[in-house]
C-alpha cells in the first residue's frame, strides 16, 4: 500500500519566478563605448573595457560592431538624429541679408541644439565625445567628419555666406571654423569656474546667448563692412 503525503499547510508554494527581462545588449555597448571613449579618449579605451562596462561578454561587442573604429562611427550615426535636427533649424531660419536677426538666427540654429544635449542626461557623453575627442582622432574620425560633419558645415557656410554676400565663402569658411571653436571649448571646459571665482558653472546652458552674440559679433567684427546697398550694419 502507498502511503500518500499530504503537504504541510505551514509550507508555503513559492510561486514561479518570472524570467525577467534582458538588457538590450547591443544598446549598452554603444552606450558603454560613448561614455568610455568621452571620458578617457578613443586610443586609451580597450574593446575589454567597453565590455566590461557594458556587463557582455568580449565576443559580443565584435559581434554587433566589428572592430573598434567600426564601434566609434556606429556611435555618430546613431546620433545623425542630432545633425537633422540642427539642419532643420537652419531650414526654419531665413537667411535674408537685409533682415539683421538673420546672422544671430543661423548661428542659434547651430549651438543651441548642441547645447540643450550637452545639458541632458541622455546626450551628456556623446557631446562631450564630440567635444573631445572627434578632432583628436584624426584617423578614425575622418571618416565620420566626411560622412556626418562635413555636410552639415558646409550647409551652415552656405548659409552664412547668403546672409553675408559681402564676405568671400572663403573668409566665411574660416569665420564657422572660429565659432565652431568656440563652440566644442564651451561643451569640455571646466576652468571657467576657476577663472570666473566660483560664479559660472562649466557647460551652464544659461551662458549659450552670451555665446551666440559672442559668435555673431566676432564675425561681423572679422569680415569686411558691407558697402551702401549690401545689407544692414546692425549688429547682433
Amino acid at each position: 500500500m502507498v502511503a500518500i503525503v499530504k503537504p504541510d499547510p505551514a509550507v508555503r508554494t513559492r510561486p514561479a519566478r518570472q524570467a525577467e527581462p534582458r538588457p538590450d545588449r547591443k544598446q549598452a555597448i554603444l552606450l558603454a563605448a560613448e561614455k568610455l571613449f568621452a571620458k578617457h579618449g578613443y586610443h586609451a579605451v580597450s574593446i575589454r573595457q567597453i565590455a566590461d562596462e557594458a556587463a557582455v561578454p568580449l565576443a559580443l561587442v565584435g559581434y554587433y560592431y566589428g572592430q573598434k573604429h567600426e564601434l566609434f562611427q556606429a556611435i555618430f550615426a546613431h546620433w545623425n538624429r542630432t545633425i537633422e535636427e540642427r539642419l532643420a533649424a537652419l531650414q526654419a531660419v531665413s537667411h535674408d541679408p537685409q533682415d539683421p536677426d538673420t546672422l544671430r538666427r543661423i548661428i542659434e540654429a547651430f549651438t543651441l541644439p548642441v547645447l540643450r544635449l550637452r545639458a541632458s542626461a541622455e546626450g551628456e557623453y556623446y557631446a562631450l565625445l564630440v567635444a573631445r575627442e572627434l578632432y583628436n582622432s584624426p584617423e578614425e574620425a575622418a571618416p565620420v567628419l566626411r560622412a556626418y560633419f562635413d555636410p552639415m558645415a558646409h550647409a551652415f557656410i552656405d548659409a552664412l555666406h547668403q546672409a553675408l554676400p559681402h564676405a568671400t565663402r572663403a573668409q566665411v569658411a574660416w569665420c564657422y571654423q572660429f565659432g565652431l571653436g568656440a563652440l566644442l571649448h564651451h561643451l569640455r571646459d571646466t576652468r571657467v569656474e576657476r577663472l570666473s571665482l566660483g560664479q559660472n558653472q562649466p557647460f551652464d546652458p544659461a551662458a549659450g546667448e552670451l555665446l551666440v552674440t559672442f559668435i555673431a559679433g566676432g564675425i561681423r567684427a572679422a569680415l569686411p563692412p558691407p558697402g551702401p546697398s549690401e545689407g544692414p550694419q546692425a549688429h547682433a
